[in-house]
């Protein structure tokens, strides 16, 4: 069983490795908000909160395997250090191998913005080469705006992006992000979505 034990010893945050192609550049917008708000007055008592979950891999390297929004936010914030969770140890694995192993455990999600599968070494090397995904921003906002619940299925929110994906356009939402936040709505509503996780939709009843 793996134990998930925090290191006393700050990891950079500019060194951890990411295990997921894309994030929601405009989340990401908002996590650096509410850091500029909590930064001076309760920042250390933050980051003591949100310490990042990683998998020890090949080359001593961090791996990331949530809270890439949140990681890249900090960066931008020019934050130099965060405590992180081990998870797992895996350094003893190959580089293929250890992806393979990510992969099988829902570790990893290595789609691109269009919601296409890609190869392990398409994964970025940085938090700060993730690529955007404004469906992965539609979707973390629809959750924030009751549209389903928060869920403990490894990357939730990209299986809920994608589904949205399927049913409107990039620039649709590009161009009207609030008018796409309403048909998102309208969408985790329906029975239409009651495969996706954290769904909350209306039931039949008894």
């Amino acid at each position: 069983m793996s134990l998930r034990e925090p290191l006393l010893k700050p990891v950079p945050l500019a060194e951890l490795r990411p295990t997921q192609i894309t994030v929601g550049l405009r989340e990401v917008k908002e996590k650096r908000k509410r850091w500029k708000q909590l930064a001076d007055a309760k920042g250390s008592e933050f980051l003591g909160k949100h310490m990042i979950p990683v998998i020890l891999g090949p080359k001593e390297r961090h791996y990331v395997i949530d809270h890439h929004h949140l990681g890249l936010a900090l960066i931008e914030e020019k934050v130099k250090d965060i405590l992180v969770n081990v998870v797992a140890d895996l350094r003893t694995l190959p580089q293929e191998g250890f992806w393979v192993f990510l992969d099988n455990r829902g570790w990893m999600h290595p789609f691109d913005e269009n919601g296409e599968r890609k190869t392990y070494a398409d994964i970025p090397k940085a938090l700060t080469d993730l690529v955007d995904d404004p469906f992965r921003s539609l979707a973390g906002e629809l959750r924030r705006a009751g549209g389903y619940a928060k869920d403990t299925t490894p990357f939730a929110e990209f299986l809920w992006a994608d589904a949205l994906r399927r049913r409107m356009k990039r620039k649709a939402v590009d161009a009207d992000f609030s008018q796409a936040i309403e048909r998102a709505l309208a969408f985790a509503k329906s029975k239409d979505a009651d495969f996706l996780p954290g769904w909350c939709g209306p039931s039949d009843g008894d």
